[in-house]
């Protein structure tokens, strides 16, 4: 049975005292054997990234550059490769592990702009012959916790800016597809960048406490769920870090009257069950205004008759298994009560036959759902799409406002005065017009509000270098030469 290894200081380190299994959801199987990180192996990759910071701080921002510059080259070369990787242990289809290598991509090109992204400011003759300026630094050794959902992006969104500031990393990916970071680790080091600057370590609540408490640590990038983004806000910032820690979603999409409900039911099928839901800005409530609700279910039951779900390495595939049996059996679970919560349960995904011992299940379509059930408040991580019914587009809002969650959001309508009050007023970090995943571009930053995020700064695009970078302000005054004359300081009685 293949390990996956550590890569400490450059160096693959098979280490650990305990070991955990590495799935291939579609199959059910066993296929690596992942060594889980002990205090020391994490003490030993964060000895690494602090012995590789003087180096990587000093150099040149053109050299830095470089080294992004090969690596978007050698991703672009490599892409089938790692979305193989990321299809055999996370479960998505080949064309949804391809895209989020090209999402990651956009962080890659925004941190090759570093010669312009680090500029100072300046001001001169602040006052007579005084002149002022700033530059921006890096933190230091950080540390990156990233997520099963995406093995790709969300590393290339912590680390690409992370190391083009001039920090060095510690990545600690998700035990349950951890080979991806492997592999970007490698793409790393081909492209030039110096061993220890970036390092990687498999572990679990042992690892990210090691991370959380150490004091060579200077900054916590996180992405999951809110629980756990909570407790590592609160523990890192306890303990003097940085903290950006990115949680759960509830996002909502509203459909008004007015509405394409044709484009309205595409783009509700495609942001709820893509990559089997297990996103953060999958679309997981329609809010149905008026009297759109019937006509709306029904062309969204119409089209879920058409998915094909199956294993991700199938052409045919649109959509694949969840990352473990136990999120497929948690899942289902929302299902099994939704009737009980009053909810008319349209498609039931459990009723779906599949082969094999894979982590499959059907989509499912839950409509006239209650606000106090437990499918509309809380975060199901599956291809469960609920559906509420309302009457105005002011109760909408409502809904969208009064929940814990504020990742991202959406309204489907023609009404450009309406979209742009939507905008206006709904209390999210990101939203979508006419558009149901508003991810943005990578010269944007990426987080939410209320309970999907957790400190004072999104992730990746321009938020991503004040983050990683701490600011110094330099006030100077030379002499003019014809004035100057020597003074040692001495008390003088002239």
């Amino acid at each position: 049975m293949a390990r996956i290894p550590h890569v400490i200081g450059g160096e693959k380190v098979d280490a650990g005292e305990r070991t955990q299994a590495v799935f291939n959801p579609a199959t059910g199987e066993q296929q690596h054997e992942l060594g889980i990180a002990s205090v020391e192996t994490v003490e030993q990759a964060i000895a690494a990234a602090q012995a590789a910071l003087p180096m990587w701080r000093k150099t040149s921002l053109t050299k830095r550059a470089d080294v992004f510059f090969n690596l978007r080259q050698l991703l672009k070369q490599r892409t089938p490769e790692l979305a193989a990787i990321v299809t055999s242990e996370h479960g998505k289809v080949l064309s949804d592990a391809a895209g989020e290598i090209a999402r990651g991509l956009e962080n890659v090109e925004f941190a090759s702009g570093l010669l312009h992204l680090l500029k100072g400011e300046r001001d001169e003759q602040v006052s007579t012959g005084v002149d002022v300026h700033s530059v921006k630094q890096p933190v230091g050794v950080v540390a990156a916790i990233t997520p099963f959902n995406f093995p790709v992006m969300v590393p290339l969104w912590m680390i690409a800016s992370a190391i083009a500031c001039g920090n060095t990393v510690v990545l600690k990916p998700s035990e349950r597809d951890p080979s991806a970071s492997v592999f970007i680790a490698d793409l790393f080091r081909e492209a030039g960048l110096p061993d220890g600057v970036l390092n990687v370590v498999h572990g679990d609540k042992v690892a990210v406490d090691t991370l959380l408490d150490s004091p060579s640590v200077k900054a916590i990038s996180f992405v999951g769920s809110t629980p756990i983004a909570k407790y590592i806000y609160e523990r890192a910032a306890a303990n003097g870090k940085r903290v950006q820690a990115l949680g759960g979603a509830k996002n909502h999409m509203i459909v008004m009257p007015d509405a394409d409900l044709n484009m309205s039911a595409d783009a509700a099928v495609s942001a709820a069950y893509g990559s089997a839901g297990e996103r953060c800005m999958a679309v997981s409530v329609v809010v149905a205004v008026g009297n759109v609700g019937d006509e709306l279910v029904q062309k969204i039951a119409d089209r879920m008759k058409d998915l094909k779900i199956g294993d991700g390495t199938d052409p045919a595939s649109e959509m694949g298994p969840l990352i473990t049996k136990e999120a497929k059996e948690r899942v289902e679970s929302y299902v099994a009560g939704a009737a009980a919560e009053g909810a008319t349960v349209v498609v039931d995904g459990r009723e779906t036959q599949f082969e094999g011992n894979g982590f499959f299940t059907g989509v499912s379509l839950i409509d006239h759902v209650k606000t106090d059930s437990k499918v509309y408040r809380e975060e199901i991580f599956g291809p469960v799409l609920a559906v509420v019914r309302v009457d105005t587009y002011e109760e909408g809002v409502k809904l969208i406002n009064e929940h814990q969650f504020g990742n991202g959001t959406a309204i489907f309508t023609r009404d450009g005065g309406l979209a742009r009050q939507f905008e206006f007023e709904v209390e999210a970090g990101m939203v979508g017009i006419n558009v149901p995943i508003p991810v943005p571009v990578g010269s944007f930053s990426f987080g939410g509000w209320k309970d999907s995020l957790f400190g004072d700064a999104h992730i990746y695009g321009p938020e991503s270098v004040h983050f990683y970078t701490r600011s110094k302000v330099v006030t100077t005054r030379w002499p003019n030469p014809d004035q100057s004359k020597v003074d040692l300081g001495f008390p003088s009685n002239s």
